[in-house]
């Protein structure tokens, strides 16, 4: 029996970013489901917005919204009690709260956030560098990064990265391999901040255990032994005591946790 799935709506006329950033960090908290969520950005007329509440009715999901347009805001609140479905205001009440406190009216373009300035161009060119110096691709970039990761595979050293570079940190990630002779670039003195990352292997195994059976590979290969996974945190462990770098348990900690983690060590050295 196929198990029906749910939706949740993202409505914003804008890019709709932070809204999905809630419902993903909501629908974490709850055990695993069927559940899908579908961003509808730059809405711009009631009759999208009619038509996405009757979406939302036919297939029995919610809408979280961030609307700056103060007209479609009222539509989809006025559409939402007319169909009898929830819908969730996600910046509304923080709007509010600051038009209360400091007597001032939101802009009135939708995805301020999104202006190219400076930031924007730092971040797209961070996220550049995360690309070109990924697992350890050019050692050169150890030198010029902000952040180096260090880690066994599978640590999530990559999508670190790139989610680091959104925020505007320029990172390289280098792999820890068995036995492995590291870079002298990894010791030489540069301004950026060196990350370890580890994990416990039982855990370990069984992301490498999925990692094979996804590829098609079989799950007795020596990548996902105990054996070989000990032996390799093991001299993940004394570079990183060499180094005397942060490490971080990666064991069970969403990217979004790990890398709040890492931009408090890099704010706060």
């Amino acid at each position: 029996m196929v198990e029906k799935q749910s939706l949740i709506y993202v409505c914003s006329d804008a890019v709709g970013e932070t809204a999905e950033a809630v419902v993903q960090a909501t629908v974490r908290q709850f055990n695993h489901q069927n559940i899908r969520i579908k961003r509808m950005s730059h809405i711009q007329t009631e009759e999208e917005i009619e038509a996405i509440v009757q979406q939302a009715k036919a297939k029995q999901g919610f809408i979280a919204y961030t609307l700056v347009q103060p007209e479609l805001r009222a539509k989809i609140q006025q559409e939402s009690i007319r169909y009898d479905i929830r819908s969730v205001d996600v910046m509304g009440p923080m709007m509010q709260a600051y038009i209360d406190t400091f007597n001032d009216d939101p802009k009135p373009e939708p995805g301020q956030r999104q202006v190219l300035d400076e930031a924007y161009f730092r971040r797209i060119e961070a996220v550049e560098f995360a690309v070109k110096y990924d697992d350890g691709k050019d050692v050169k970039g150890l030198l010029m990064a902000d952040v180096v990761l260090i880690g066994v595979s599978r640590t999530s050293k990559t999508p670190l990265s790139i989610f680091l570079a959104h925020k505007g940190l320029k990172t390289a990630n280098l792999p820890i391999l068995p036995d492995m002779q590291a870079p002298e670039e990894l010791f030489a003195s540069a301004d950026r901040m060196i990350i370890g990352l580890t994990i416990d292997p039982d855990q370990l195994l069984k992301i490498r255990t999925e990692r094979l059976k996804s590829l098609g590979l079989p799950p007795q290969s020596k990548y996902a032994s105990l054996e070989q996974i000990n032996h390799e945190l093991q001299t993940a462990d004394q570079l990183m005591e060499r180094l005397q770098c942060p490490v971080i348990n990666v064991s069970d900690k969403s990217i979004e946790e790990t890398a709040g983690i890492i931009m408090d060590i890099v704010s706060n050295p």
